[in-house]
């Protein structure tokens, strides 16, 4: 393990795919900037720019749309090398943008950056713009995807960040073909296609798509009618953990309603988490809200649940599950156990690890103090860096590397690995 060369390989990746106001995930396959992947490439601006990780999450709320969402892609120039592109999306934005959202990490990434500002008083005045952005996006969740539990649902498979999940398996049968024009896909001609989403999914993700913006992009409606409504725990996870932060940020900022309606925000939907567990499963789990029913489905959405701050219990159970799924594979976490059925060891989110994820559970398990399970955790996620490079994401039981390579958010959580997990690496060296 070679700290040093690791975090300069981390950084010139991250300066490789920067286009100055913001990042691309990688050049080629996804050519635009991605809600989710900016705010967690933010983080590892952080450690060696932070005037540039600020400029990461202010390019990408400059884009919110007035009602307060946060789409999951701004299309800041012209490239024909994606699909959907604008032509399909037709959102009518003064920049670009999609129609739907991503996991709100926003919260948590700028709380985290005020803390590594050195000189706060000079970034106080961008950090309370932000906050304002962040908590506007919020205060959308609660108002167009919330129900009285105060958990969200999402209304399309591109909003949880795993796509393809075999959590959505069974309600995507609801979601029809019929009348999807002839598209063709950009994605596999930059990637394998055995590592992709099926063209059966695709249809059914345009489907989503075309059917939203029949809708005219009125966020109420697309929450009513769509076929697909799903509360994805780790999502809501990653919204509760960002309306603490937010709720922190603002108490340091002097923003006391903003810290107030957070905190309220934020312990409504933690309690509500207790809903979705499952002790069976040893996990938390999805709920179908079309069809008023769990989705028993042991995906890794229901393990990035502790980001949120659940209960010390369940964050051992989990801690156990993940163990269990670790005898198994040989590198953690992934992202299906590989002894289900639907397991595919290197197709998307059907199987493999993401260091994305990786972090935000060995985040979560902290408070739990399950060191063992973050040890492994990290030192896992280093070793495929330095067997498979900078890849999106890779095989658990081989370690192949899939998707897009020179990967910024990758890259960004190798450089959060070093810096907040230093303990960890230092006893694997």
């Amino acid at each position: 393990m070679n700290r040093t060369k690791d975090l300069q390989k981390a950084e010139a990746i991250m300066r490789k795919n920067d286009r100055g106001r913001y990042t691309v995930p990688t050049h080629g396959l996804y050519p635009f900037q991605w809600n989710w992947d900016s705010c967690l490439s933010s983080l590892g601006f952080s450690h060696f720019d932070i005037d540039r990780a600020f400029v990461e999450l202010e390019t990408l709320f400059a884009s919110q749309w007035n009602d307060g969402m946060v789409p999951h892609i701004i299309f800041h120039e012209p490239d024909d090398g994606y699909f959907p592109n604008t032509d399909v999306w037709q959102t009518d934005q003064p920049v670009p943008t999609s129609g739907i959202t991503q996991p709100p990490v926003a919260g948590f990434a700028l709380c985290e950056l005020y803390k590594r500002c050195t000189n706060k008083a000079l970034f106080a005045d961008r950090a309370r713009a932000l906050l304002v952005s962040v908590h506007k996006w919020h205060q959308w969740f609660a108002n167009y995807r919330a129900d009285a539990s105060g958990l969200v649902a999402i209304v399309h498979p591109w909003e949880s960040g795993r796509d393809n999940s075999v959590d959505w398996d069974r309600a995507f049968e609801r979601v029809p073909t019929e009348g999807v024009k002839p598209f063709v896909r950009r994605d596999t001609s930059h990637a394998n296609p055995d590592h992709r989403p099926t063209d059966e999914q695709y249809k059914r993700y345009i489907w989503l798509v075309e059917k939203f913006r029949s809708l005219g992009w009125d966020n109420r409606e697309i929450a009513i009618q769509s076929p697909f409504q799903i509360v994805d725990p780790g999502f809501n996870a990653i919204l509760i953990r960002s309306c603490f932060a937010a709720a922190e940020l603002a108490g340091e900022l002097g923003e006391s309603e903003i810290q107030s309606a957070s905190m309220t925000m934020a312990s409504a939907m933690l309690s509500s988490m207790e809903l979705l567990w499952s002790e069976e499963f040893g996990q938390y789990l999805c709920f179908d809200r079309v069809s008023n029913e769990p989705v028993n489905s042991p995906s890794i959405g229901g393990l990035l649940a502790v980001f949120a701050p659940v209960p010390q219990a369940r964050i051992h159970r989990v801690a156990q599950t993940i163990e269990t799924i670790g005898q198994t594979t040989r590198y953690l976490v992934a992202s299906h156990p590989s002894t289900e059925a639907e397991f595919d060891e290197l197709r998307y989110w059907r199987g493999p690890v993401w260091l994305i994820v990786n972090y935000m559970i060995a985040q979560g398990l902290r408070a739990g103090g399950e060191d063992k399970v973050i040890h492994r955790i990290v030192t896992d996620s280093i070793d495929l860096i330095e067997t498979s490079g900078f890849a999106e994401y890779y095989g658990p039981i081989t370690g192949t590397p899939c998707g897009g390579d020179t990967f910024t958010w990758t890259a960004a959580m190798v450089i959060e690995f070093f810096n907040q997990f230093d303990s960890d690496l230092s006893q694997a060296c």
